[in-house]
């Protein structure tokens, strides 16, 4: 198999995270229009994060915060975001480069993406990561499931779902390559 120097995952990636960067941008800018809130789900470890360390204790590895109604000073730069938020009627602010956004959703419309949390640093000849996907689910239930809930409210943390400990447990870099003529109708 021939080796990939163009490095297309990290692009797709790069690409999907300037996603999440303009409409942050956006909602910084104007607000969140109609319905439309996110949770956005980050490696609590990964390089430039900011966070106290009382929220770094309750979540060593993974957060997964809620822009919707209590959350204020919401700013994005090209690295990341800053955002206020209250956790246990706490106040917080929190520092979170997009390198280190493992997930987004808005449930208002179904649609989230799934990341690898990326070094800043990466070698170009280091082995290809999962390349996110685009995924719309069934229903709000099932995305809730698929991303541990931290609320950006003066509410209680939710622990993580199983579903979302179950997929950690899973190798990482697996995938199945599937030809095109997998998908063609046969005559």
């Amino acid at each position: 198999m021939a080796t990939d120097l163009i490095r297309y995952d990290v692009l797709v990636q790069q690409a999907l995270r300037g996603v999440v960067r303009r409409v942050l941008t956006d909602g910084a800018k104007e607000g969140l229009p109609g319905a439309h809130h996110f949770y956005i789900s980050f490696d609590t470890n990964a390089p430039g994060v900011k966070m106290s360390p009382r929220l770094r204790e309750m979540y060593p590895e993974e957060m997964t915060v809620v822009l919707q109604h209590q959350f204020w000073d919401l700013s994005v730069t090209e690295a990341g975001f800053e955002v206020s938020l209250s956790f246990d009627k706490i106040p917080e602010r929190l520092g979170i480069p997009f390198d280190s956004v493992t997930g987004f959703f808005d449930p208002s419309v179904k649609f989230g993406l799934k990341f690898e949390a990326t070094q800043a640093a990466e070698p170009a000849a280091a082995a290809p990561q999962k390349t996110p996907r685009a995924r719309k689910p069934a229903s709000k239930a099932k995305a809730d499931a698929q991303l541990p809930s931290v609320k950006g409210s003066d509410s209680e943390p939710a622990e993580q779902p199983a579903a979302a400990e179950a997929a950690a447990d899973q190798p990482a870099g697996t995938a199945e390559v599937v030809s095109l003529d997998a998908f063609r109708k046969k005559k």
